[in-house]
């Protein structure tokens, strides 16, 4: 498991309503829980520190925050979820600790707001106890990967163009930092819940700071976080080819600038593909 435990010196004040006081039981974490089937243990404690006896209502439950988990907004997102909704079965009782709520609430709090969803309130990170108690502590390798790794950001949705001229593409290719192109596939759900993924390859036109076997799951995340944004982009059950550029900021953030639709007349973008190689900006 990616987390510490420390040491108990103090008893942790309970979480929100649930008393630890109460008996509890062990049940195997279900299949069909699948944000928390490969956390790194198999069985969970019930009720869990929200309160929740039922499993399946813990189950249903889960499945609200399967979409924050899958924009990989912190490395230990899925742990410190885990740890409140289905906490681990052991001989005491092991909170995540407030320093590790810090850490995941500062990365995601961000890209919930940007969906339109405040940090909960349940999570508020003065609830859970210092790492003087026992608890789940952040794992500090995260945190080094976290500064030099490029991640995508919650933006205003990127100017989009369709039927560029040459000359407009290869101004976008010299003044920002990446040229991709990617297909980008929105999946149709019966419940209408947007789902996207990138098809195929992604092509580097410039490649920048962007990280070869990386960048197809950025902008998958890209459009997770960015989901109004992206539902204008492509239609339910469509795919559609895009030319893309983006920045990359100091601190690792990913934002797109310009987004080209590539349809086969579109002779402008072929031919400032073409000419990119020797182009001079």
């Amino acid at each position: 498991m990616m987390f510490f435990i420390v040491p108990l010196v103090a008893v942790a004040s309970p979480l929100l309503a649930f008393d630890m006081s109460q008996s509890t039981r062990c049940v195997a974490i279900p299949n069909q829980m699948k944000v928390c089937k490969d956390v790194g243990y198999s069985e969970m404690r019930l009720p869990n520190f929200l309160g929740h006896s039922n499993l399946g209502e813990v189950v249903l439950r889960s499945e609200d925050w399967k979409d924050l988990l899958q924009t990989g907004c912190h490395p230990q997102a899925q742990v410190f979820l885990c740890s409140i909704i289905a906490p681990i079965c052991l001989d005491t009782f092991i909170q995540p600790c407030r320093s590790l709520c810090v850490a995941v609430r500062d990365s995601c709090a961000p890209v919930l707001d940007c969906q339109g969803h405040p940090w909960p309130e349940a999570f508020d990170c003065d609830r859970f106890p210092a790492e003087e108690d026992m608890c789940l502590t952040p794992h500090g390798k995260f945190n080094y990967f976290l500064k030099d790794l490029p991640k995508p950001v919650c933006q205003n949705c990127p100017s989009v163009e369709t039927s560029p001229p040459m000359k407009t593409v290869l101004s976008a290719f010299c003044h920002y930092d990446f040229a991709v192109t990617a297909k980008l596939h929105r999946l149709r759900h019966s419940t209408g819940e947007p789902e996207f993924k990138v098809e195929g390859r992604v092509e580097f036109i410039r490649q920048g700071p962007l990280l070869p076997y990386d960048t197809q799951h950025l902008l998958r995340e890209w459009l997770l976080i960015n989901l109004q944004c992206a539902s204008s982009l492509v239609r339910p059950g469509r795919s559609q080819l895009y030319v893309l550029t983006g920045s990359v900021k100091p601190n690792g953030a990913v934002a797109l600038t310009h987004l080209f639709p590539w349809h086969k007349k579109d002779s402008g973008i072929a031919l400032a593909t073409r000419r990119w190689k020797h182009h001079r900006c």
